[in-house]
């Protein structure tokens, strides 16, 4: 093993476990209904996430990396959105909309859209229905929002799995988009769950680790 090896394995390592750290520290907090705490280390975890997509993870692709790191920050703004005293769901949906389509852009670089990938997507548009439909009824005016929202995210996952299709894409990356990908869609589903359905006990601890399991799987993805 290369001394480069080696420090990068190390700086790998220690990234992890500061997401682990500070994404443990914001479970807790909700748990605990701690506001300030929760209101500290969500954010905070996120954003150690970007950091390490920015400027940690190494080798990478240029523009694939850019990508990645715009659906962080707006994956960031999103949070801090939802967090707001003052009820702002719907501008952090967007957020989130905008970070999913960054995402799948991300994973179309080098992967374009071809006419035999299209029935691949119908797998995920049919798990996002399945959702939409059983919390429809409780959905009220976020009815439309939502119904975009779950198109938007079942496209970012088939785009992560279509990157399984190119050759130049190393397969550890696209193993670790598509987990990523998936986990998101577990996350949301979730989310959902909770704000318009019957939360299940440990809903958010479930959320908010499978959430942090996604953008770091994605973040990872950069690496080639």
């Amino acid at each position: 093993m290369q001394p480069g090896d080696t420090a990068m394995r190390v700086s790998t390592l220690l990234f992890l476990a500061s997401v682990a750290i500070s994404a443990g520290f914001a479970i807790v907090a909700a748990v605990r209904n701690d506001v300030a705490g929760y209101r500290l280390f969500k954010p905070l975890t996120t954003f150690i996430i970007l950091l390490g997509a920015a400027w940690l993870i190494q080798p990478a692709p240029s523009l694939y990396r850019g990508v990645i790191v715009l659906g962080l920050a707006l994956s960031l703004a999103g949070d801090i959105l939802l967090m707001l005293p003052a009820d702002r769901f719907l501008a952090g949906l967007v957020a989130f909309l905008l970070a999913h389509l960054a995402y799948g852009a991300a994973f179309s670089i080098g992967n374009p859209v071809g006419a035999g990938q299209i029935a691949w997507l119908l797998p995920f548009v049919a798990l996002g229905t399945v959702i939409l439909g059983a919390l429809w009824r409780g959905l009220g005016r976020y009815r439309l929002p939502l119904a975009l929202y779950v198109a938007v995210i079942a496209a970012m996952a088939w785009r992560a799995a279509m990157r399984g299709q190119a050759p130049a894409i190393p397969r550890g990356t696209f193993l670790l988009a598509l987990a990523g990908a998936c986990l998101f869609m577990l996350s949301d589903g979730v989310v959902a769950v909770r704000r318009f359905g019957r939360a299940f006990p440990g809903a958010q601890p479930v959320e908010l680790a499978t959430y942090w399991a996604a953008q770091c799987l994605i973040a990872m993805s950069i690496r080639i």
